[in-house]
């Protein structure tokens, strides 16, 4: 489940565009070319290119590359050098860079935003930046793949998808994989991984057909994302079964959800209401209230980065407050009003300067956005114990131990506990040792390292999926 907490996030470069300026390159300084850095605003780190070129009348422009997030060209302006400092503009995303010229291959700077300031020291490339994700299948592929879509009739939408199916006549067992939290495309990509393609491919080869979806409002889906709780998305995972039960590829009997993160909550949603799920694989799904993943989430974060038990506990106090707000108040403005003013209060009280407040009161409004409320107040009063109690199919549930955002020791026992008093004993819970939220391995679990690991999914955990769904 992708970090939704109270910390400044970047504003999406996939959605803002902007007009580039025009500036004379000051002193005859070539700067043309591609420079890299890295953005940490906090958990997250990102990898950001500006690439500087010339346009008419010898001006300098820029455009930027966010690889992590699969987005290139997007402009940027203007651009002023003086001497031997650079100033790139960034005014839709509320945010500028202000960087000093060290030599031909490095700029020292500051990246800021929504008031925050963060370094950001700039490489030039010498070749075009390309990720390495060899797990990543091409095509020909050894099955058949098939472009797609259906209709949620009750949400009144169609989602597009694709369906692959084993070669053969079938009928096979398939999966629907089910996206975490945040508006994602079928194939689950974030921080230059498609994880859902790579099980998609690998569960594929070996007999299991695979349907994976856009979510409502991302890529060629209709719908609105930003309005839809969980509940609202378990209408859309429906629909995906009901679809599939009309091909006659697909044996009916054999259909099941593989859902991640904020999809295995999604999963026992449908399953709880229907007895024509044939199992559910959760894959660092939640089990425990969603109030509680996110206050440990924070905590076991905040901690990997080297923050102090005391300043993690205050945090949590505060959050505990502004989720307490949101909770009460059904209506969005009112939320986010009332939310404005208990901070502010809480800041008072803790004697901080003018300055300080008011970059604080900025990172509330960009990391706390009433775009969220209405999932948020959902998921964080949610307990997912009531729909893991009347799910009674078949269920494996799998976490990595150095999972930061979903923690195993928490949430692994509370499926199981859910599971058993509801009176289905089918239930495999697994915790593997060395792998983050995204089951990769890894050093430390955060998800600054997401990005940077090549490996996109675990090929243990693949063949452990694969052999557990045909041995049902």
């Amino acid at each position: 489940m992708k970090k939704r907490t109270l910390v400044l996030m970047l504003i999406s470069f996939a959605l803002l565009t902007m007009n580039a300026g025009a500036q004379q390159v000051p002193g005859g300084k070539d700067l043309t070319g591609a420079w890299m850095g890295k953005i940490n605003p906090g958990a997250i780190s990102m990898r950001v290119i500006f690439n500087l070129s010339y346009a008419e009348g010898d001006s300098l422009v820029a455009t930027l590359d966010s690889p992590d997030q699969g987005v290139k060209g997007i402009k940027l302006g203007p651009v002023t050098l003086d001497e031997n400092r650079i100033k790139i503009s960034a005014g839709a995303l509320l945010a500028e860079y202000n960087g000093i010229i060290k030599n031909d291959t490095l700029i020292e700077g500051k990246f800021t935003q929504a008031g925050a300031t963060l370094d950001l020291n700039l490489t030039r490339l010498i070749d075009e930046f390309s990720l390495n994700r060899p797990q990543e299948p091409v095509p020909p592929f050894p099955y058949r793949s098939e472009e797609t879509e259906f209709e949620n009739k009750q949400a009144g939408i169609t989602l597009a998808a694709t369906l692959t199916l084993p070669e053969g006549q079938g009928p096979f067992p398939a999966v629907i994989l089910i996206t975490g939290s945040g508006a994602q495309n079928r194939d689950e990509e974030l921080m230059g991984h498609k994880p859902f393609l790579v099980i998609a491919d690998y569960l594929t080869k070996k007999g299991i057909a695979v349907l994976r979806y856009d979510d409502r409002g991302t890529g060629k889906s209709q719908g609105n994302y930003s309005s839809a709780t969980s509940a609202d998305l378990a209408t859309d995972a429906a629909a995906a079964l009901d679809f599939l039960k009309t091909r006659t590829e697909i044996d009916p009997s054999a259909i099941g959800l593989a859902g991640h993160s904020e999809g295995g909550l999604i999963a026992p949603i449908l399953a709880s209401s229907r007895k024509d799920v044939a199992f559910i694989v959760s894959l660092a799904g939640p089990g425990v209230k969603g109030e509680d993943i996110i206050h440990r989430q924070n905590s076991d974060i905040s901690l990997a980065m080297g923050l102090s038990p005391a300043d993690i506990k205050e945090s949590i106090a505060v959050n505990r407050k502004l989720y307490s707000v949101l909770r009460k108040e059904p209506d969005n403005a009112r939320a986010e009003e009332k939310i404005r003013q208990t901070y502010s209060k809480i800041l008072d009280r803790q004697k901080v300067t003018g300055a300080e407040k008011e970059e604080a009161m900025k990172q509330l409004a960009a990391g706390f956005n009433p775009v969220i409320f209405t999932w948020y107040r959902y998921f964080i009063s949610l307990d997912p114990a009531k729909y893991w109690e009347k799910t009674s199919c078949p269920v494996l549930a799998l976490n990595g131990e150095k999972d930061l955002q979903v923690s195993a020791e928490l949430n692994l026992p509370a499926i199981e506990k859910a599971l058993i008093s509801g009176g289905n004993s089918k239930v495999t819970t697994i915790s593997l040792p060395g792998l983050n939220h995204l089951f990769q391995n890894s050093e430390t679990g955060l998800p600054t390292e997401y990005g940077e690991i090549e490996e996109t999914f675990s090929p243990e955990v693949l063949r452990i999926i694969a052999d557990w769904i045909l041995d049902l």
